[in-house]
């Protein structure tokens, strides 16, 4: 039995998406496909690479992909976008069984010296980090 496919989008897959790829493969092991992508991917943002190997999650092997890599390639039973653009923007996967709605800021985004910078990673990592655990055990469930 295949295991299911679980996507991230958001638009730049620089930095929320791919703390969400990390923390899915962390804490669900090899229960899911996991993948991120954007729709205008830029590189992956080290300060995200930073704020989750404070937590023990390596992602810097993981690389920015476009949506359109997987449009017809990937049947995903999930898709998760996780800000405001790629939710509204998200183009259509057929077959999709679930499509969820996690808006998290854009730590990117962030202006102020590196240390005010990196909180606000920290604190979008945070909270990515709850929705996954919180979303998790409902899937375990179901």
């Amino acid at each position: 039995m295949s295991k299911p496919k679980v996507l991230f989008l958001c638009t730049g897959n620089s930095a929320r998406s791919q703390m969400a790829e990390g923390f899915l493969r962390h804490y669900a092991g090899d229960e899911y496909d996991v993948y991120s992508a954007g729709l205008e991917p830029r590189p992956v943002n080290p300060l995200a690479v930073d704020v989750m190997r404070e937590v023990g999650i390596d992602i810097s092997g993981q690389t920015s992909k476009g949506v359109r890599d997987y449009l017809g390639r990937v049947h995903f039973g999930f898709i998760i976008t996780v800000c405001t653009d790629a939710e509204r923007n998200c183009p259509i996967f057929p077959g999709v069984s679930i499509r969820l709605y996690w808006p998290f800021d854009d730590p990117a985004a962030a202006t102020g010296t590196e240390e005010q910078r990196r909180a606000v990673f920290r604190r979008v990592r945070d909270e990515i980090g709850a929705a996954v655990q919180t979303w998790l055990p409902e899937q375990r469930r179901s």
